[in-house]
């Protein structure tokens, strides 16, 4: 659903894997740990399965960049160093992961306060 070369809206994919979570428990196939009583707990697998498959990519897309002298790949990098930034801000546990990307990218997280009307 968090495809390297394809964009889809967020609640499109969330209306497509929770399609998918009811008619995989139906068939049974939710038998793991909470999935299937628990949608969040299912979505949380998906997104971190997907950003493990990201963290790949931007690694096959470095080599083909830096190794390879390919740099077309850069043009799509965007989207799924996206992908892998959303997901990691998503949950807390991914904190440490974010602030490595961070440090790779050279990029400072704005942090602040906003009172009154933004």
């Amino acid at each position: 659903m968090r495809d390297a070369f394809l964009t889809w809206d967020e609640d499109f994919v969330l209306d497509i894997t929770i399609r998918y979570w009811e008619k995989a428990r139906k068939a049974g196939l939710m038998d793991f740990e909470d999935w299937h009583s628990d949608f969040g707990a299912f979505y949380r697998a998906v997104e971190w399965m997907g950003l493990q498959r990201h963290l790949k990519v931007a690694g096959i897309f470095a080599r083909l960049t830096l190794r390879d002298g390919k740099p077309k790949y850069l043009a799509d990098a965007p989207r799924f160093l996206h992908y892998i930034r959303t997901t990691c801000d998503r949950y807390r546990d991914l904190g440490p992961l974010l602030k490595l990307i961070d440090e790779i990218e050279g990029t400072t997280p704005q942090v602040g306060f906003a009172y009154g009307r933004m």
